[in-house]
C-alpha cells in the first residue's frame, strides 16, 4: 500500500525534476517564481436535458466525482429564463475543482488514459487559449475515462476541462503543457 505522507504524483516529480529547469532556460527567468506551474483544474458538465429530469444532474454529479476522486458540487441556475424553461434554483450541471496531487493525477490520467481512448484523436487544438495562460479543452463523452463502467451509463455526456497556470502568456502557457506531453495537434 502507498504511504500517502511520501507519495508524489508522477507528473509533479517531473515538473521539479526537469520541467521547471527546461521552462527556465526556454524563456530566461530570472527568478524561480516567474517559472509558470499548474495552478488549478476545472471540470465542469452541463447537462442539458435536466430541465426534463431533474435526476440526470445527480447521476452526472457521481459520475463527475468517479472520474475526478473528489466530489462535484451541483450548480443551479441564477435567473429564470422561460424560453429554455429554467426556473431559478434549478440544477443545470456540475463541477469540480482541483488541485494540488489530484490535480496532478487527473493531468497523467487525461493525456495518457483518457486522450488516447478518444475516436479519431488526432490531438488537441493549440489555440483554445484564452491570452492569460489558461487552456479549455471539451471532451464529448465522459466515457473515455477508465472510472466509468460503459454498462451502467444511460446517457453519453460531455464535459469541459479547464486548466489553469501560473503563466502570463499563451505562449508561457502552451510550452509548460507540452513539457507535461499535452498531444497538440501539429
Amino acid at each position: 500500500m502507498l504511504d500517502a505522507a511520501t507519495y508524489t504524483p508522477r507528473l509533479k516529480a517531473q515538473y521539479k525534476a526537469s520541467i521547471r529547469a527546461a521552462l527556465k532556460a526556454e524563456f530566461g527567468y530570472k527568478n524561480e517564481m516567474q517559472i509558470p506551474k499548474l495552478d488549478k483544474i476545472v471540470l465542469n458538465m452541463g447537462v442539458g436535458e435536466a430541465v426534463k429530469d431533474t435526476k440526470k444532474v445527480k447521476t452526472a454529479a457521481e459520475q463527475l466525482t468517479l472520474i475526478a476522486g473528489q466530489k462535484a458540487v451541483i450548480t443551479k441556475a441564477k435567473n429564470s429564463i422561460a424560453g429554455f424553461r429554467v426556473r431559478e434554483e434549478m440544477p443545470l450541471g456540475c463541477k469540480v475543482t482541483l488541485r494540488g496531487d489530484r490535480m496532478y493525477e487527473f493531468l497523467d490520467r487525461l493525456i495518457n488514459i483518457a486522450l488516447p481512448r478518444v475516436r479519431d484523436f488526432r490531438g488537441v487544438k493549440g489555440t483554445s487559449f484564452d491570452g492569460r495562460g489558461n487552456y479549455a479543452m471539451g471532451l464529448k463523452e465522459q466515457i473515455v475515462f477508465p472510472e466509468i463502467d460503459f454498462d451502467k451509463i444511460d446517457d453519453v455526456l460531455g464535459m469541459d476541462i479547464i486548466i489553469c497556470t501560473t503563466a502570463r502568456t499563451d505562449a508561457e502557457a502552451k510550452a509548460l503543457l507540452k513539457q507535461f506531453n499535452m498531444p497538440f495537434m501539429a
